[in-house]
């Protein structure tokens, strides 16, 4: 099973409401309700599986896992570059992978306290959650770019304007390349924040990221495994033995990762030396409904990763 995530924005109400019954429901209720789409959509799902599929596009996750990013890919809605008209410095980018896949994305250039472009301090890397789109959020970490960093927000393989199969394996493969690609590109000092599913995609391919300078988790469950993935993919097996430059987040009033979904990942990370905020009123990442709780998780990234 992957996992949902939301935007501050207001969505269509479908989307809504499918976010709300998914939120208000056990665990195990949904699980059997996703099932019984799956029963539904089954003609759909194997007519997805061709022989000729890349290798990283094949499902390592069973049959749920091309429903349930057609779900959430679908819940993220279409791109709209309208989103990016507050911001003077944004570029449009693409990053072609291995097996040929384009992914699109945007990044906001460096800049000084003015405005002008400048020569970047480094770069921040950010890994949205399952049903967000770069252009949603971007204009989030516009204090970054104004700080003198470059930031960089790609769509999911599949998202959005990017190419490609949805596929688990497929997008840790992905961040694998885009994160070598940056620590290639002379940028002093390299930064990443992961929400939810992006913490997933990020902590699976960590033994491949090479030098990173500060990290934030933000509401990454520990494991796959206990929804029909290979534990091979849980993040909590991919934890470094030193993990002092990771900062985890965990909201307590999460409904999507709870906290009892993180704390195995959130206790291994603190023993191995990782700094770990749990916070009462932080839902999960871009659903904070109430703006402050949102704004006061902003200014906790921000002060980790530019102190």
């Amino acid at each position: 099973m992957l996992f949902p995530d939301g935007i501050v924005r207001a969505q269509p109400r479908i989307t809504w409401l499918i976010r709300l019954l998914y939120t208000s429901l056990s665990m195990v209720s949904r699980f059997l309700i996703l099932f019984s789409f799956l029963a539904l959509f089954s003609g759909f799902t194997s007519a997805r599986q061709e022989d000729g599929d890349m290798e990283l596009e094949q499902s390592v996750c069973g049959l749920q896992e091309p429903f349930m990013f057609w779900l959430w890919s679908s819940m993220a809605g279409n791109p709209d570059s309208d989103r990016l008209g507050r911001l003077r410095n944004v570029e449009d980018i693409a990053f072609e992978t291995k097996d040929n896949r384009l992914l699109r994305g945007y990044k906001l250039k460096a800049t000084g306290r003015e405005g002008q472009v400048a020569s970047p301090k480094g770069y921040l890397l950010v890994m949205q959650g399952n049903a967000i789109l770069a252009d949603q959020i971007i204009d989030e970490f516009a204090h970054f770019s104004s700080a003198g960093f470059d930031v960089y927000i790609y769509d999911f393989r599949g998202y959005g304007r990017s190419d490609g199969k949805r596929r688990l394996k497929a997008i840790v493969s992905d961040y694998i390349e885009i994160i070598a690609a940056l620590n290639l590109s002379d940028y002093e000092q390299q930064f990443v924040y992961a929400m939810s599913f992006g913490g997933v995609a990020f902590l699976d391919g960590f033994e491949s990221h090479g030098k990173l300078d500060r990290i934030i988790v933000d509401s990454t469950p520990s494991r796959l495994s206990d929804y029909g993935c290979p534990s091979e993919y849980d993040p909590v097996n991919h934890l470094p033995e030193d993990c002092s430059h990771l900062l985890f987040i965990v909201g307590q009033n999460d409904r999507v990762v709870s906290p009892s979904m993180s704390q195995m990942l959130v206790e291994t990370a603190q023993q191995r030396g990782a700094q770990i905020l749990r916070d009462e009123a932080f839902g999960h990442p871009f659903m904070d409904y109430d703006r402050s709780v949102h704004r006061r998780r902003m200014q906790v990234i921000e002060d980790y990763l530019l102190r």
